[in-house]
């Protein structure tokens, strides 16, 4: 039977949550309690550190690059949970587009941004994502099938590198598209979105417009899903090849992530 999970609110941690009770397509479910996923810890309050203290982490997979730490800090310690930092994207990789995010005039952001620009740019991201982070996210699929857990996975917003990467985990333990796609999905409620910074003298502030021009940059969409499992079937033919030849995660190491992930 499924645990239930009760979902905290915390005040300095976005987008949590326990990814327990997702079904698979052999009729089992992900177990509550061994996997969650959530922005960056950076921020936690004393009361959301006792209560991730309480969660029994035995890992927790930071993919922040060094820009994100320097911008908005290290993760808060928790007490004997063993902290794996694996940047999914080169720390000058786009330094100055979010510098012109948070700064940018509304002439810049109109023409980086607009007319399906923004929404363009976050598609290659996660193609570029799929290609171009096999290596990290083969380790981090060992970590879990491993015994590096319970664990909890996260980025900045908790909506790209950490959910391509919640994503990738949940193919392999067979967890239906469906429910992949609703989860990636509830990043988009209001209390979850990554609070959207603007220098005090940017143009433009945090005007209907500007928001207009950034929202596809913070939103979590379909198409950027639909983008990864294109590319995934693109490059290697299916997700099992994907698995097998791409991350060299086979039919063995699977059947290890969910006897440790999976219920029954």
């Amino acid at each position: 039977m499924t645990q239930q999970f009760t979902e905290p609110t915390l005040s300095g941690v976005r987008n949590f949550r326990d990814l327990g009770g997702l079904p698979t397509s052999d009729g089992r479910r992900v177990r509550s309690g061994v996997l969650f996923r959530s922005g960056h810890l950076a921020h936690a309050t004393p009361e959301d550190s006792v209560y991730l203290g309480g969660l029994g982490l035995h890992t927790v997979f930071d993919f922040r690059n060094a820009a994100d730490q320097a911008l908005e800090g290290p993760d808060v310690e928790l007490p004997g949970v063993r902290n794996v930092n694996i940047p999914l994207s080169d720390p000058a990789d786009g330094a100055g587009f979010w510098t012109m995010v948070r700064e940018g005039d509304l002439a810049q952001l109109r023409t980086v941004l607009g007319e399906g620009r923004a929404a363009a740019r976050m598609v290659e991201s996660y193609r570029t994502l799929v290609l171009g982070r096999t290596t990290e996210h083969s380790r981090i699929l060992h970590a879990l099938a491993e015994d590096n857990v319970p664990a909890l996975m996260h980025c900045a917003a908790g909506k790209d590198r950490a959910g391509l990467s919640v994503v990738v985990t949940l193919l392999a333990l067979g967890v239906e598209r469906d429910a992949i796609q609703a989860d990636y999905l509830r990043s988009n409620s209001p209390h979850r979105r990554y609070r959207v910074h603007r220098g005090a003298e940017a143009e433009g502030g945090l005007s209907a417009e500007v928001m207009s021009l950034l929202s596809p940059l913070f939103d979590a969409r379909a198409e950027y899903l639909a983008a990864a499992y294109g590319t995934i079937e693109e490059r290697w033919g299916s997700v099992d090849h994907y698995l097998e030849r791409g991350l060299d995660f086979g039919p063995t190491k699977q059947q290890m992530l969910r006897e440790r992930l999976l219920e029954g």
